[in-house]
């Protein structure tokens, strides 16, 4: 088994990541969290789970104004008690994935402006960060509220080599998917943008939708389409072709309760971003903590529903596996810059 050689090697590969993000220290005390921003704070216990729930009406606009006894929450079919509930002003991480394998090579000055666009969207107690994946993967910027520092991070992005998609999804879920362990509620996002296949990943697929369903992070793929794909298009109508990688681009999106995007021209994207960042802008911020406390590893399905207006769609993450906390096997912190 191929996964199983490969994948022991992934601890060293994140310890080395992290190892160096870390600022020198002059003595041995381990480097502190920043401090929780302004606002509403929740201190969560070791199991809660949080949920950001989008929610439209029949015209697919975002339905605001809805309260904490609007909505039910359900685990495999029983009924949980919400602990906390916020709606719209929860704050916010958001990492930008940025594909610069060599295919990317004549898209990046685009690709620049529509992520600093993007990024200009976020609030004062947002925080970003900034990874760049081709043959590697690289934390171009750790998780910060610096606006410029965010931006000066995307600039920094230059296409060269192969796509480490697979990779830079797990890598980024194990250093900034906090889930069961942080200390405060924050909703978390990773918007990924590629132009293609995965062709160089350790990591597969399998492994990524089952930390993905473990850590809450909601995951927003972006899929530039190639010219043979937009070219059958065009010749063929809407009919597509079976593709792997977009299938999983889509599950992936569908799990951790997002969207998927499959634009045919690099032009499209900032109009791309701009529906993500309006969705999160949106979102309602809940969280409980399970009646069923059993850590067994088993996948629990979880629903949400806002009775009283049944004509309404929600989307949210459609469960999540229940392992031990992850305290128990601590992934080393990303200090804020």
């Amino acid at each position: 088994m191929k996964r199983l050689a490969i994948l022991p090697a992934l601890p060293l590969l994140l310890a080395s990541l992290a190892s160096a993000q870390q600022p020198a220290s002059s003595g041995s005390t381990p480097p502190q969290p920043p401090p929780a921003p302004a606002g509403t704070v929740f201190r969560s216990s070791a199991n809660l789970v949080p949920l950001n729930i989008t929610v439209t009406d029949g015209s697919k606009q975002f339905v605001k104004g809805l309260t904490k006894a609007d909505f039910a929450v359900f685990e495999d079919g029983v009924e949980q008690a919400v602990q906390f509930f916020e709606a719209t002003e929860t704050p916010l991480d958001l990492i930008l994935l940025i594909d610069t394998s060599s295919s990317m090579s004549d898209k990046m000055d685009v690709v620049h402006e529509a992520a600093v666009g993007f990024l200009k969207t976020m609030k004062s107690s947002d925080r970003g960060a900034i990874v760049a994946f081709a043959d590697g993967v690289d934390i171009i910027q750790p998780l910060t509220s610096d606006r410029t520092a965010l931006e000066e991070g995307v600039r920094k992005t230059r296409a060269r080599g192969a796509t480490s998609l697979n990779n830079a999804l797990y890598i980024s879920l194990k250093q900034f998917g906090r889930g069961a362990q942080q200390a405060d509620v924050r909703r978390q996002a990773i918007a990924v943008l590629s132009d293609g296949e995965d062709t160089s990943s350790l990591v597969s697929f399998e492994d990524v939708l089952e930390l993905a369903r473990k850590s809450g992070v909601s995951i927003y793929p972006i899929v530039l389409q190639s010219k043979y794909a937009a070219s059958r298009i065009a010749t063929q109508g809407q009919r597509r072709y079976f593709s792997e990688s977009e299938y999983s681009m889509r599950t992936l999106a569908q799990e951790t309760g997002a969207q998927a995007f499959f634009p045919m021209q690099i032009f499209e994207l900032k109009g791309v971003y701009g529906s993500i960042a309006e969705e999160l802008s949106s979102q309602y911020s809940l969280a409980y903590s399970p009646a069923n406390t059993r850590t067994d590893g088993r996948f629990r399905r979880i629903t949400v529903r806002v009775d009283k207006h049944p004509e309404l769609k929600l989307r949210t993450r459609t469960g999540y596996t229940a392992t031990l906390p992850r305290s128990a096997a601590p992934v080393a912190y990303v200090p804020e810059r």
